[in-house]
């Protein structure tokens, strides 16, 4: 990266990593085929993230609706997370990053459950990078699921009613699977599709967006650097006026 792409980098990107199907059906694969070739992906981007000064990197990796897709697809999925973990777990641990997933963890079978809780205790301490997996997650949901908190809690606490009230944006952002993470400065989606996919309505209001033709198989240190620098030349505003 240039020396003034450099002093503009993005706390928190976060990428759609879409294209795994159309790759693996552009070579004549199954389409789980296109979802291991990711993988290396995945590493690529953590690792471009670290050397590039980036703080959080999130990941959609399988939101509320793909839960519809075929159930053997599904199965090798979840097949591949449990892999992916035990496989890249030592080396994310010895190079600081620490691994966390986000979503509705009830819908996940028992065994990747407690996959997931080993390593983000194993991480928990790490601060080089903040590594985020959304994990059958959706924006709609995670909102529907913050306000019925927010109701519940202003409901056994009538005292904090008017706290909340007068905090507003602020207060529900803590009721949120995002609470402590901030919201993502780049969103970068790769594959040619230019839409959100119900991801992080609420986190990513104001967040860059960039769309990108490579399929995600095929996203390189080169793609993630190049995103940034995108980014770099960017004005955010924030509504305001400059």
């Amino acid at each position: 990266m240039s020396t003034e792409s450099m002093t503009k980098v993005p706390l928190h990107v976060s990428m759609i990593m879409d294209g795994n199907g159309r790759w693996a059906k552009e070579r004549g694969k199954e389409r789980v085929e296109g979802h291991f070739a990711g993988v290396e992906s995945v590493r690529a981007c953590v690792e471009a993230a670290v050397e590039n000064g980036v703080k959080y990197l999130s990941l959609y990796a399988f939101s509320e609706e793909n839960w519809n897709r075929p159930q053997a697809e599904v199965d090798t999925l979840m097949g591949l997370m449990v892999k992916a973990m035990a496989n890249e777990m030592d080396s994310l641990d010895r190079n600081g990053v620490r691994f966390v997933v986000l979503g509705n963890r009830a819908r996940l079978a028992d065994e990747l459950n407690a996959t997931i809780d080993s390593c983000m205790e194993r991480t928990k301490d790490n601060d080089v990078l903040v590594l985020i997996i959304f994990l059958s997650y959706s924006g709609k949901w995670d909102i529907l699921q913050a306000a019925m908190k927010m109701a519940e809690d202003m409901k056994d606490n009538p005292g904090r009613k008017e706290e909340i009230v007068n905090e507003g944006v602020k207060a529900f952002d803590r009721y949120l699977v995002t609470a402590d993470i901030p919201d993502p400065d780049l969103i970068v989606r790769t594959s040619g599709e230019s839409r959100l996919s119900n991801y992080l309505l609420w986190q990513g209001a104001y967040s860059e967006l960039l769309f990108v033709d490579t399929l995600w198989p095929d996203f390189r240190k080169d793609d993630f650097r190049k995103a940034l620098e995108s980014y770099a030349k960017r004005d955010r505003r924030y509504g305001k006026v400059k």
